[in-house]
């Protein structure tokens, strides 16, 4: 370590490190208002697609299509993650968003059952499908976009930047189909008012295409590619399988409490609402809607207070609060108070803002840099398709077949307590820290020396590098060889 030199250190630009997080969650946003206008339209398409089937359950077939495209995700998630691993981070997020908003322009053209019959819901599926194989490679790529191009010292309050883009596209989803729905009326909406905001979603992807495809690649992707000789650096999935098992399997962990807070929060409450509490629809979704503004400042702020106290302790009191809080918030949905209703709600939403907050930098900071997107995209959307995703459908069958409506608060509760036990025994404090495989990061050349007093604080994760990797110098590439 005694090589170790301040040209081995990364300086990112200030304004550049805010400009690739402001574009990247742009696109963000962009992508989940076409992801959440199927949530937010469910019961809607459930009656356009299904009209045979009894309307008690046309929400669970409208939900399993929903879920549906959560097939496609580790599908896309493998493809575009070992991609972006090989071919750079920037181009692939690029791909993604134009294959999302196409795919979702394309379901406001499908025609209806009664006017095509059984194809109507099969090319609801094929548009889905291709949602979800287009979203394998976005969010895991923005998270990892994002990661590789802020300082060590902020990187998770800028990361947090990438779920207020969740947090806008969801809200600007809710947004639209409440005015219209408000405006339209429900008959309306459902002879043709639905199509409306998909077919909105074509331009909405030509200008996110514009926006990233100016964007640079990122700093510690291009210090990698500058280090290598040929292709032998390249990853592969049995590599990955391989050196990797031990955080492929703490991601998953992650990623399943996190998932199910998120797709209950922001895809199944408004429908919750309507479908098994009672509310009518446009009530639900401006409760839903007013939620999701409301927490945007608190996930900012978690993603602040991570870099400064650590992510591990946002995450677990987060956990903790679902733990104590879920049964109560639940029973105050039940309440025939609007306000106690809304109050219900928003402790749920104020603890998946601490998840926000701190978990996109968390994810990216368990892989190394060259295997980084691909690891990433393929365990999160592995454990999305199974847990997330379909915590909707799920949640609504369990309600359906127990006519309970605690069932979400147990599922939420178990999914947090297993949460617990892979936070606080399995994932390492990462705030400050520079990612794995990675040289340290600073945005202000006054950090320098005090990272050349201590290369081995700086280098921490050089005692995790496989054997293999380590006589190869293959997962630290883009720290220069003087410090391998």
């Amino acid at each position: 370590m005694s090589n170790f030199k301040k040209e081995d250190i990364i300086i990112v630009d200030k304004k550049v490190a805010k400009q690739t997080v402001l574009v990247t969650s742009l696109g963000n946003a962009m992508e989940w208002f076409d992801f959440g206008l199927y949530a937010y339209l469910a019961v809607t398409i459930g009656k356009v697609f299904f009209p045979e089937i009894d309307p008690s359950h046309q929400l669970i077939y409208a939900f399993a299509t929903f879920a549906i495209a959560f097939i496609a995700r580790p599908v896309g998630g493998f493809v575009f993650g070992m991609l972006g691993d090989r071919v750079g981070r920037k181009k692939i997020l690029s791909l993604t968003l134009i294959m999302m908003a196409a795919s979702t322009v394309f379901i406001g053209l499908i025609p209806s059952y009664s006017t095509i019959g059984i194809a109507a819901p099969i090319l609801l599926l094929i548009a889905r499908l291709i949602q979800g194989f287009s979203t394998g490679g976005e969010y895991a790529g923005a998270m990892t976009y994002i990661a590789e191009s802020t300082s060590d010292k902020k990187r998770g309050f800028l990361a947090s930047g990438l779920e207020v883009g969740t947090l806008v596209g969801f809200a600007a989803s809710a947004v639209l189909v409440t005015l219209l729905t408000y405006i339209l009326g429900p008959d309306k909406m459902v002879e043709w008012g639905w199509r409306l905001p998909f077919l909105i979603a074509g331009p909405l992807g030509f200008i996110g295409f514009y926006l990233r495809s100016r964007l640079e690649e990122t700093p510690a992707f291009k210090a990698m590619e500058e280090a290598k000789e040929d292709d032998r650096h390249r990853a592969s999935l049995k590599e990955i399988l391989t050196h990797h098992w031990k955080p492929l399997l703490i991601c998953i962990g992650i990623v399943f409490f996190y998932n199910t807070a998120l797709y209950m929060v922001l895809t199944y409450m408004p429908s919750y609402l309507t479908q098994e509490l009672g509310y009518g629809e446009t009530k639900g979704l401006v409760f839903s809607l007013l939620v999701m503004i409301l927490i945007i400042p608190i996930v900012l702020g978690m993603g602040y207070w991570s870099d400064r106290i650590g992510r591990n302790k946002i995450v677990k009191g987060a956990l903790i609060g679902n733990i104590l809080l879920g049964i109560p918030a639940f029973m105050m949905m039940s309440s025939s108070n609007s306000l106690v209703v809304f109050s219900g709600l928003f402790i749920l939403g104020s603890m998946l803002a601490a998840f926000q907050g701190a978990l996109p930098a968390t994810l990216p900071s368990l892989f190394f840099t060259k295997v980084r997107y691909g690891s990433l995209a393929i365990t999160y959307n592995v454990s999305t398709s199974l847990f997330g995703g379909t915590t909707p459908l799920v949640i609504a069958w369990l309600v359906s077949m127990t006519n309970n409506s605690m069932i979400p608060a147990y599922y939420l509760i178990a999914a947090c307590i297993i949460g617990l036990v892979v936070v606080g025994f399995f994932v390492k404090e990462t705030a400050g820290r520079s990612l794995r495989g990675s040289a340290p990061t600073v945005e202000d050349p006054s950090e320098i020396d005090e990272i050349l007093k201590n290369p081995d604080k700086a280098l921490w994760w050089k005692e995790e590098m496989p054997v293999e990797a380590a006589v190869e110098g293959k997962y630290n590439q883009n720290v220069p060889a003087n410090v391998k």
